[in-house]
């Protein structure tokens, strides 16, 4: 196992998703944050969001840390749910090349609507 750039070590700023080799037999992993955050980009109001990703892993997993990283990265910026899920798939995607990956991106009730987006990436979609 390599060794990770963001386990144990405090105060670590994100510098890319970091994987490491996935055990044999292994065939879903599942990852769940409902603490992201970004911005509404037409009000700049902060949206409140609950991820889930799914991948069936090839050779790569996910490490968690840095995905908490990347999740802070959205903070300050302004994205729309529907791009959220896609954007996170593709970039897990390109991370760990999964056979498959699916996000599901739900913004929590603002004026009493929720909005769930699903976004798939990987070679076994179809």
């Amino acid at each position: 196992m390599t060794e990770s750039k963001y386990l144990g070590r405090t105060g670590a700023e994100f510098d890319g998703l970091d994987t490491f080799s996935v055990a044999e037999g292994v065939q879903d992993v599942s990852m769940t944050s409902d603490e992201v955050t970004a911005l509404c980009p037409i009000t700049g109001h902060p949206d409140q969001y609950r991820v889930e990703i799914q991948y069936h892993p090839n050779e790569l997993a996910l490490e968690s840390k840095s995905l908490k990283l990347y999740f802070q990265t959205f903070r300050n910026e302004g994205i729309f749910c529907e791009s959220f899920a896609a954007r996170i798939a593709n970039d897990v995607q390109t991370a760990i090349r999964a056979r498959r990956v699916d996000v599901w991106v739900t913004q929590k009730p603002r004026g009493g609507i929720s909005i769930v987006a699903h976004a798939s990436a990987g070679t076994e979609i179809g």
